[in-house]
């Protein structure tokens, strides 16, 4: 099976789209409390008792602080998804680029060893060919 690598458009796209889902989660949790409290004040213009009051204010304290503290721990784990993906991405890349560059170097090394061994086989050859380059650069440095 192929293995996916996702781009960072892809991360990108993905952070928006969790984005986008803590929004509306958020807003659905706003909703829920405020038809709580809506409830607790049809409640309490039916019954106007203190006591009923405090328990459901308490109440009310305690659902919104649960609730906050789902939507922290929701927003934490999926920031530590999209960063163990983007550590992820960058270390693959990290290796492709390794690779690519001990490639390069070989293939260096392998075009310095022909053109030593060429010069060294026709010394004089060399040495002509590197007076024209020198010359024409030379030239061409000269009409600047």
């Amino acid at each position: 099976m192929a293995e996916h690598n996702p781009t960072a458009n892809d991360l990108k796209k993905d952070a928006a789209a969790a984005g986008q889902q803590a929004k509306r989660d958020l807003n659905e949790g706003a909703r829920k409390i405020g038809e709580d409290i809506r409830d607790t004040a049809d409640k309490l213009s039916n019954n106007s008792g203190t006591e009923n009051l405090k328990e459901r204010g308490a109440e009310l304290a305690q659902n919104a602080r649960e609730t906050a503290q789902d939507y922290v721990h929701r927003a934490r784990e999926v920031g530590g998804e999209y960063a163990g993906r983007a550590k992820a991405e960058a270390e693959r890349l990290y290796e492709t680029g390794q690779q690519k560059a001990s490639e390069v170097a070989h293939y260096a090394e392998e075009r310095y060893d022909e053109v030593s061994e060429m010069v060294r086989r026709n010394p004089a050859q060399a040495l002509g060919i590197a007076a024209g380059i020198g010359f024409l650069v030379g030239l061409i440095l000269a009409r600047r």
